[in-house]
């Protein structure tokens, strides 16, 4: 609890922080973005599960993720040699033009709404486990000027790939470990049925 009081207190300064970051034209971000079409679509509405869905997601949260592909503080094979030739500019540009298009709602798994809805919106008061909806919003569309990203409508096998990510430490690039201490305390169940949930989500 006082981890996440921390981070909503620095969801507030980061309001500030955010508008140094270099200003993104989304129209030439369309044009940078061809290249990423093939994972992600042309408008960032990823044909495949394996990727995340790009297109609704704040601005600063994308630019983070490039950045931190970019230095290695977040290791990914695929991404690193995507994101090398990148300037901040480039980086910006194509954050804005993401940022701009719509996301399109994923399939749901009925047996798991339920469960997932429970987590989504009260958490699991005996393990400990927040609400997700306390940082990602009722509706999971985030908190742009705090870096924390949109889940609404985002690939479920993505979603659940990520939290086991966090919970296993192979993903580290969360701030004072918040992620990784909350999907920690998260069942193999409940991680699906909450990345079920959210895919539904718009």
């Amino acid at each position: 609890m006082k981890k996440l009081f921390m981070a909503t207190m620095m969801c507030f300064s980061m309001v500030t922080a955010t508008s140094a970051m270099a200003e993104g034209d989304a129209s030439a971000g369309k044009g940078k973005a061809a290249v990423c079409a093939a994972c992600h679509g042309m408008d960032g509405n990823s044909p495949t599960n394996m990727f995340p869905k790009l297109a609704g997601q704040g601005e600063a949260y994308l630019v983070k993720q490039l950045k931190e592909f970019k230095s290695g503080v977040r290791n990914n094979a695929v991404m690193a040699p995507m994101v090398a030739a990148l300037s901040e500019q480039d980086m910006a540009d194509l954050a804005a033009y993401y940022a701009s298009q719509t996301t399109t709602p994923g399939a749901v798994s009925e047996e798991l709404v339920e469960a997932g809805k429970q987590i989504f919106r009260a958490g699991n008061k005996e393990s400990g486990l927040p609400a997700c909806m306390a940082c990602h919003g009722p509706t999971g569309a985030g908190v742009p000027a705090a870096k924390w990203p949109a889940l609404a409508g985002q690939h479920a096998a993505y979603v659940e790939a990520q939290l086991n990510a966090f919970a296993a430490g192979t993903r580290s690039n969360d701030v004072n470990s918040m992620m990784r201490d909350i999907a920690g305390k998260m069942t193999a169940e409940e991680i699906k049925a909450v990345s079920a949930y959210v895919a539904g989500l718009h």
